[in-house]
């Protein structure tokens, strides 16, 4: 079977055509993943961040605690000694 050169460069050009439309389709599907890494990363930085946040407050509360009852304990201590000085 012979084709025309009208008939083989119109063959050439559709399979161009699929070709690059297929090209289009995977580079599409590669940009969609690797956004929905990107996406999925940041989340992951979100979450990380977030639960930094509530280990530092969570951190400060109970140095705050500790400080509350290292106080209470030097009174308590400072009582004690004058309780002491007082019984000499």
């Amino acid at each position: 079977m012979s084709y025309t050169w009208p008939e083989v460069i119109f063959f050439l050009g559709v399979l161009i055509l699929v070709t690059f439309l297929i090209s289009i389709f995977t580079v599409g599907i590669f940009e969609s993943r690797r956004s929905k890494r990107q996406a999925d990363a940041a989340e992951e930085l979100r979450e990380l961040a977030r639960r930094y946040e509530e280990l530092a407050r969570s951190t400060a509360e109970t140095q705050e605690r500790i400080a509350a009852d290292l106080a209470e304990l030097r009174n308590r201590t400072a009582s004690i000694e004058q309780i002491l000085r007082t019984v000499e």
